[in-house]
């Protein structure tokens, strides 16, 4: 059989080969790719392989793929033929098996060569020649290019051209701690970026019409020791006005503008001055305050291009407007012909909306379920850009994990949240300038939660908070007030027998008041596209202190407010991660989560909504969320189908996955998950879940693989992840390499853990 595969294998090929042959052009060869040889003069540091994956970019045209030396999309391209139709079978399959066939006629070597000699030119390389030829064989035509580096040049100075004016000063007084230094190599794209910063820098000093094709920079690459000097300077014919720094004149705001015909007045008749800024809101939709915060400079200001993007910014992300469009002209004045004139126009979004839900989710905890959700939006409620939103919402879900098999919940509720653009903040009044506007939002919200067969929950919540962002990848979130008062109601029958047989499971009920306070910092790397990605997240949620202090709390549930005892704890979370890209676009992304709650005075446990849980389709990808820990602890069915959550204080988790593109929009992972959750008391669970010295030994490990479909909106996820470390067994047993049993189907039902999820698990 094997050989029979070979010997059909070579037929195939020998058949793929000659018909190739059969259907070229005359004189026309199939061009096989280009070979590139480096002789390196003595001095060059830079190492063989790197320069070549550099050079490749500059060969052209692109091979056709071979398979053990055939071009067979090109066999394919001939044999199914141009199809007479723009859509059809034959133009499927010849779009997805086929290539157009690389001919030798379109590889030009000394076009390519000189390239690539420009390119070590512009690195600093200068002198090296580069010289390209073809070979032929057969019916392939094969480039070779020879490449003489000799060593990159440095920079031995940096001088500016003569020059007094008061631009000039500037740009010299810049370049000083920019990115050319002496020292350096030579590279054209550092002289590019050079003058490309300079020109950003002077804009934020008035100079509007600058540009940055007005530097020039002089390579002298004649003065020996393989260094150069280079001298930059500005352009002899530069406009007048590219020299000039500019002023703002006057600030016009046109909010109720209109991108349908016929064009609107935008005249300054019937404008409105506030605070040097002449605002033409013919409707009467917007406060004048509005404008005032967002607007971050005003007339008489030196023209500065970080406060015209700070500006725009800001208009565009309050939501409100739908278009923000903006302009500079020239004031026009004869005493003072460098002032600017700043007009922005304005069209406002829909103010008032309404928007229906149907939504399908899986949990972690093996629920499944629907939502159906009515939401209503006022996009500037008291004519300051401020958005009031409220949802209704209705919920229902059943799990199907064998030990809460058929369990049902079913949840209600209400939630009103009020944005404000801007800190809102009693008594306290400042200048806003940052790239967006911050947040001030209020929320109240009420649900009610009935988990069938057992009990009954009211929940309230109400929520004070601060959100703003410094620039694009820093965000600071606090909540200094974050309310939350959980009232248990109606208990079942079954439930209250079985809490008189088992009191620890009223835990579940308690009714209880979570005082609490709340700051988030997030940092994520700004490009999407670097090869190297970080997410750094930190937050610190704080409960009840402040009201402990004040009555003393010593004993769990000792002290109440408002006849209701109040939780106290203070909770540090930490979310760390890392995404590098590899070749053939690949990517490593790895997560570190740690998870520290200390309940203390008032409290012996971390209240359920707080507690940290494991296992799932974003956690330990080999457990059910029900399955793992706290600790050593092993949750049994009982526990399983009675509490609220398995879960504790004190969280580790660390992923690894590496990510690989299949075809088309499938791509798969492998990844390896370690982590567990542990408890700072044993009122629940017992010693085996609580936090010890050696509690590194109870931590679980799974592994598994995976696929993603991308289907532009979502991305769908399946992870099959199987537990490779289980530490609720004895201690020298909890590996279990030696149990994986593929074969048994009782081992399968056990361990294969299929995880179905929309998006990436992190």
């Amino acid at each position: 059989m094997r050989n029979f595969f070979i010997y059909g294998t070579f037929l195939l090929f020998t058949i793929t080969s000659c018909s190739v042959q059969r259907f070229l052009p005359e004189g026309e060869r199939i061009y096989k790719g280009a070979t590139i040889k480096i002789e390196k003069k003595p001095g060059v540091k830079y190492g063989s392989h790197a320069l070549k994956r550099e050079l490749k970019l500059a060969v052209k045209p692109k091979a056709n793929k071979f398979l053990f030396g055939q071009p067979y999309k090109v066999w394919f391209w001939y044999v199914i033929g141009g199809p007479k139709k723009v859509s059809g079978l034959k133009t499927f399959f010849r779009k997805k098996l086929s290539e157009p066939p690389v001919l030798s006629s379109t590889v030009n070597t000394t076009v390519i060569a000189k390239n690539m000699q420009s390119f070590l030119e512009n690195k600093g390389y200068f002198r090296s020649q580069v010289s390209g030829d073809t070979v032929n064989e057969s019916y392939f035509t094969k480039a070779i290019y020879k490449v003489d580096v000799h060593p990159q040049y440095t920079i031995k100075t940096i001088g500016w051209l003569n020059d007094t004016s008061t631009l000039a000063k500037e740009l010299k007084e810049r370049q000083r701690n920019g990115i050319l230094k002496v020292g350096n190599g030579y590279r054209l794209s550092d002289v590019e970026a050079e003058r490309d910063r300079l020109d950003a820098y002077v804009k934020t000093k008035g100079y509007y019409y600058f540009n940055a094709d007005y530097i020039v920079a002089y390579v002298d690459s004649t003065v020996g020791n393989n260094q150069v000097d280079i001298i930059l300077g500005l352009k002899n014919e530069i406009p007048e006005k590219s020299m000039h720094a500019y002023t703002i004149n006057e600030i016009g705001i046109f909010p109720d503008y209109t991108l349908l015909l016929p064009p609107p007045d935008t005249s300054a008749t019937g404008a409105e001055s506030v605070d040097g800024l002449f605002i033409r809101d013919t409707l009467h939709q917007f406060k004048p305050a509005l404008f005032k915060k967002m607007i971050t400079y005003r007339p008489g200001q030196t023209y500065s291009s970080n406060e015209q993007n700070n500006t725009l910014n800001r208009l565009i992300n309050l939501g409100t407007f739908k278009f923000v469009k903006n302009t500079f002209e020239v004031a026009g004045l004869s005493d003072d012909p460098y002032r600017l004139n700043a007009f922005y126009y304005l069209t406002p979004a829909k103010k008032k909306s309404v928007q229906v839900q149907l939504n399908g989710f899986s949990k972690e905890n093996k629920f499944l379920g629907t939502q159906l959700s009515l939401n209503w939006k006022n996009r500037n409620v008291f004519k300051g850009a401020e958005q009031l939103s409220v949802k209704l919402y209705g919920g229902f879900e059943i799990s199907f994990a064998d030990s809460i098999q058929n369990a049902k919940n079913i949840r209600v509720g209400v939630e009103a949240a009020l944005n404000f653009p801007k800190f809102k903040v009693p008594f306290l009044r400042y200048k806003e300038s940052m790239l967006y506007p911050p947040r001030t939002r209020l929320l109240a919200g009420y649900e009610i939660f009935r988990k069938l067969d057992f009990y009954t929950k009211n929940i309230y919540r109400l929520q004070y908070e601060f959100n703003w962002k410094v620039n694009p990848n820093t965000e600071h979130t606090l909540s200094p007030i974050a309310l939350t008062y959980i009232h248990s109601g109606k208990l079942t029958d079954m439930f209250s027998k079985q809490a008189n047989i088992d009191p620890v499971l009223l835990a579940n009920v308690y009714n209880e008041i979570i005082l609490g306070s709340y700051y988030s910092y997030t940092y994520n790397t700004a490009n999407p596209f670097a090869k190297n990605q970080w997410y750094v997240s930190g937050s610190i949620d704080m409960s009840g202190n402040i009201a402990g202090l004040i009555s003393g709390a010593k004993q769990p549930r000792q002290k109440k407010v408002f006849n209701t005892p109040f939780a106290q704890f203070s909770k540090f979370d930490v979310d760390l991660r890392y995404q590098k890209t590899l070749p053939n676009k690949f990517d490593l992304v790895n997560r570190l989560q740690l998870g520290i709650g200390i309940p203390y005075s008032n409290s012996n446990m971390l209240p359920f909504s707080k507690q940290y849980v494991i296992g799932g389709s974003s956690s330990l990808r080999g457990f059910t969320s029900r399955q793992l820990g706290p600790g050593a602890y092993q949750p049994t069915l009982y526990d399983q189908r009675y509490f609220q959550a398995i879960g504790g204080d004190y969280k580790f988790l660390f992923n690894s996955e590496l990510r690989m593109p299949v075809f088309g929009k499938l791509s798969s992972a492998v990844f390896v998950d370690v982590g567990n959750i542990w408890t700072k008391d044993t009122l629940l669970f017992g010693k085996a879940g609580k936090l010890k010295k050696d509690s590194y030994k109870e931590l679980a490990v799974a592994t598994g693989a995976g696929l993603r479909f991308d289907a532009s909106i979502l991305l769908i996820r399946v992870d099959l992840g199987i537990p490779i470390r289980k530490p609720y067994l004895p201690e020298g047993h909890r590996w279990v390499f030696d149990k994986i049993a593929p074969g048994d189907g009782e081992w399968r039902k056990q361990n294969l853990i299929v995880n179905i999820a929309i998006g990436y698990p992190f």
